[in-house]
């Protein structure tokens, strides 16, 4: 009694001791105004106590009260008391109420409880239809979402745009788009096609699908743009690759007034980081910080993960450093980029510190992230025992495909070539192509022609549309002058319509890319370019630089095959950017593959000789050469 008297009004707590009788007969008139107070100033225990003393007394007004405060403060506990006191006062709930017990359900995490909710409805309008819908769509459940959806359809209920918005979220995956293109054709014929929140989950669900064009036309064609649908398009692009669009679209919504949010920055550093534009991902850090984004961690992930692909792992630390909030991803983008970077050493010590902290327990991306330091950095039996001590110690994680190929480079890479292929037969999951690719990668290092050509046969069966193995193979079979096996695999590619992907290299001078193919003739100052390109072999032999005519695939004189090498896409970009900088500037080259080892050795020598810092971003790591020596330890 006490407590409830502290808990209640005065006046209230006076009737209970002493006058209930006539507290009864004042119920239906004195609380429900009392317990209006209650609400408003979220007093929510004191109003279920209340709530409780009334009885059959309570109305529409007063469960709607309280149970839109369990609704805000997600209080499962009082929302269940509010329903289960409905259910002994035999109060029918209208159909208002049973749909705020499903938002509410879903609030609490209950969606058992709201699916419940939700089967025992007698009548249904469209709100509560899309709660219920939303409540699996947000669940990642996008089957049981569409099922939803399609039990709607063949009812009388018609879906509104908020139904059509929420829908389309999950419509993922091959089935999935089909469904959605239908769901399109249905909300064109309702009349919803132009609204706001159905063109932005629209064009986000074709993009997802890798239909950029579809999205572009919907993104176009909506009648005004929010954050929201400029965000989903330069997300888009920028997930899909299309780096240079995404960035060249921001700019043009600046222009336009776009307002952005942390979403938008995040996808925008996305493609910067594919680019390697550090300039504009500077420009872009310096815009958060004046417009004074929250520093969501999404966002400071973004940032991490952005510097460090440009090249810059002290600003990325120095962001890391600055979190007051870290998430294991946060971790995993500084191990990955101290490891692209080849600095093993500091990949096995800032693991260290996430263990020593223990505020965040690795998952399988960290030791993914860490095994592949540990390869990089030429740390291999280090990587070894810490996939030991990750998979066997506390907390341990499973190692999926992706770990044991990292263990398999880890072997391979310092030579145990046999080991690794020992490894792979008593592996307990059927190994992938990636894993046979790192063993076939090693084979092509160490020259073991014999273990490669296995290697090779059995990839090109695995996966025959991969170019990546051809080109290797070849490689391999090139660097022992087997010609007549490289022409074998240049004619199987023909017949089975394989395509190997361009090379392509680029350099970002005074905010502007400069891309380049090999032998491109495309750019304006291409007489300059190759001009200097000739030159710096010159010089370069002069130094010891000897043509590595193993790089070339194809069985011409040696003559022929060093001009082949001088046109590679990278050395013109190097030469290039050479000829546009100031002297003594330091020069970053992107390439879209893997950089080849002629390629390497000339740059590493042009380091040297021009006495300029190079860093060179190829498709699996970064290569920082100073002074004649590479990062790598030339092994990558």
């Amino acid at each position: 009694m006490f407590l409830m008297r502290d808990m209640l009004p005065r006046a209230a707590a006076f009737l209970i001791l002493h006058k209930p009788r006539q507290l009864l007969r004042s119920l239906s008139t004195a609380l429900p105004a009392s317990l209006k107070v209650l609400c408003s100033e979220g007093r929510l225990g004191e109003a279920v106590v209340e709530m409780a003393l009334l009885g059959t007394g309570m109305k529409f007004d007063g469960y709607d009260a309280i149970l839109n405060v369990c609704v805000d403060r997600r209080a499962l506990a009082e929302g269940q008391r509010v329903h289960s006191h409905m259910i002994k006062t035999c109060y029918a709930p209208p159909m208002y109420l049973r749909t705020r017990f499903i938002v509410h359900y879903v609030k609490c995490g209950r969606l058992v409880d709201a699916r419940r909710m939700f089967d025992e409805m007698p009548l249904r309008n469209v709100v509560s239809w899309t709660a219920i819908i939303s409540a699996y769509s947000q669940q990642g459940r996008a089957s049981e979402a569409l099922c939803l959806f399609l039990e709607m359809a063949r009812s009388e209920i018609k879906p509104n745009e908020f139904t059509f918005a929420t829908i389309l979220t999950s419509c993922t995956g091959f089935s999935g788009f089909q469904l959605g293109r239908q769901v399109h054709c249905l909300l064109l014929k309702s009349g919803f096609g132009a609204h706001i929140f159905v063109g932005s989950s629209l064009l986000d669900m074709y993009a997802k699908a890798g239909k950029m064009h579809e999205a572009r036309g919907i993104f176009e064609c909506l009648p005004e743009r929010d954050v929201v649908s400029c965000t989903a398009i330069i997300s888009g692009y920028a997930q899909l690759g299309f780096d240079e669009e995404a960035l060249e679209l921001f700019r043009q919504l600046q222009r336009e007034g776009m307002d952005s949010n942390y979403v938008t920055y995040a996808s925008l550093l996305t493609a910067i980081a594919g680019l390697a534009a550090l300039n504009h991902g500077r420009q872009v850090h310096s815009h958060i910080l004046r417009r004074q984004v929250p520093s969501y961690v999404v966002l400071q992930n973004s940032l991490i993960d952005m510097y460090s692909k440009c090249g810059r792992l002290s600003y990325s630390r120095r962001v890391f450093d600055d979190m007051l909030e870290r998430s294991v991803i946060s971790w995993n983008a500084m191990l990955v980029g101290y490891g692209k970077h080849g600095m093993g050493r500091e990949v096995v010590d800032l693991f260290s510190l996430m263990r020593k902290e223990n505020k965040v327990k690795p998952d399988g991306v960290t030791l993914l992230a860490v095994l592949s330091g540990c390869s990089h950095g030429g740390l291999e039996e280090r990587g070894l025992e810490l996939f030991h001590e990750m998979v066997n110690g506390e907390g341990k994680v499973e190692p999926e495909i992706e770990h044991y190929g990292c263990v398999v480079d880890l072997l391979a890479r310092s030579g145990q070539v046999e080991a690794a292929f020992q490894f792979i037969q008593n592996m307990p999951i059927e190994p992938t192509a990636a894993v046979w690719g790192s063993l076939l990668g090693a084979c092509r290092v160490h020259s073991n022609v014999e273990m490669g050509d296995v290697v090779g046969r059995k990839l090109l069966e695995i996966e025959p549309e991969n170019a990546g193995n051809y080109v290797i193979l070849s490689n391999l079979y090139a660097s022992a002058a087997r010609w007549e096996d490289v022409r074998n695999l240049r004619e199987l590619m023909k017949e089975k319509a394989v395509i190997k992907d361009p090379g392509r290299s680029w350099v970002d001078i005074d905010q502007m890319l400069h891309s380049f193919h090999a032998s491109d003739r495309a750019h304006p100052r291409r007489e300059e370019i190759f001009a200097k390109v000739r030159d710096l072999s010159t010089r370069l032999k002069e130094a010891g630089y000897i043509p590595d005519l193993s790089c070339v695939l194809y069985d011409v004189d040696d003559e022929q095959k060093e001009k082949i090498l001088l046109g590679h896409s990278e050395k013109l970009a190097l030469a290039f950017a050479l000829i546009a900088t100031s002297e003594g500037a330091p020069v970053r080259v992107i390439k879209n593959l893997r950089i080849c080892v002629d390629c390497h050795t000339f740059a590493k020598l042009v380091s040297k000789v021009c006495w300029r810092e190079i860093s060179i971003r190829d498709k699996n790591r970064f290569h920082h050469m100073v002074g004649g020596r590479c990062s790598c330890g030339d092994y990558w």
